[in-house]
């Protein structure tokens, strides 16, 4: 885990949707900080320094939070609606010796040998949920995908992790699978496969059945 680094946060005097926007135009990053029983404190973060920090791997930081010095861990992370800039964040008081349950990013390693195939490579989950010291929490999990042919899967049950890390995500969670690219269908192929539909009688042909003599007479 990266070494953590001391962030200055504000104590904020105030809520509210219009006062957090002004915040965030002047480079400020609402945030939350809650656990070991204390009361839920609302505070500012500098945007550019915390968004600087998690780009280089760190989710743990020291804060000063009005001259009182706590460990933090980064709990949530709450984007705009493009999915781009973060606008609020949630962090955990913890102690380094406490065990805590956190999402670990999953990292992909290798190329694997079903893509020589014409197979291609499918990832159903991008993390895995984990319960190690805080001390121990890792930046990310490496998986090898070098091994994984057409028909293969990675299942989390399969990923080797660092000692005292214990899994929560479920052990069957697929994170990825391998498969062959569908060949494209001509379109004599397609229409072979299309239904036939029912014989529809046209008017002409009613009227018509209707001036035939009754052959039940």
């Amino acid at each position: 885990m990266p070494e953590k680094n001391v962030l200055k946060a504000e104590i904020r005097q105030e809520v509210g949707t219009k006062y957090v926007a002004k915040l965030r135009k002047a480079g400020k990053l609402p945030a939350i900080v809650y656990g070991h029983k204390e009361t839920p404190t609302p505070v500012t973060l500098n945007t550019h320094d915390f968004v600087e920090e998690l780009h280089h791997g760190h989710r743990l930081f020291d804060v000063d939070i009005g001259g009182k010095k706590a460990t933090l861990l980064v709990k949530e992370l709450q984007y705009d609606h493009l999915g781009k800039n973060i606008i609020h964040v949630d962090l955990v008081r913890v102690s380094l010796t406490e065990a805590i349950k956190v999402k670990v990013p999953i990292e992909l390693k290798g190329t694997a040998k079903g893509t020589h195939e014409s197979g291609i490579i499918d990832e159903h989950l991008d993390y895995l949920e984990i319960e190690c010291k805080v001390s121990d929490i890792p930046e990310h999990i490496v998986v090898s995908i070098k091994e994984v042919g057409i028909g293969d899967s990675i299942h989390a049950r399969d990923v080797s992790l660092p000692e005292g890390v214990k899994l929560i995500t479920s052990p069957d969670a697929l994170i990825v699978t391998c498969h062959l690219v569908a060949a494209a269908k001509s379109t004599e192929e397609v229409e072979a496969e299309m239904p036939v539909g029912p014989e529809v009688i046209t008017e002409k042909a009613a009227e018509e059945s209707e001036g035939e003599p009754d052959k039940s007479e």
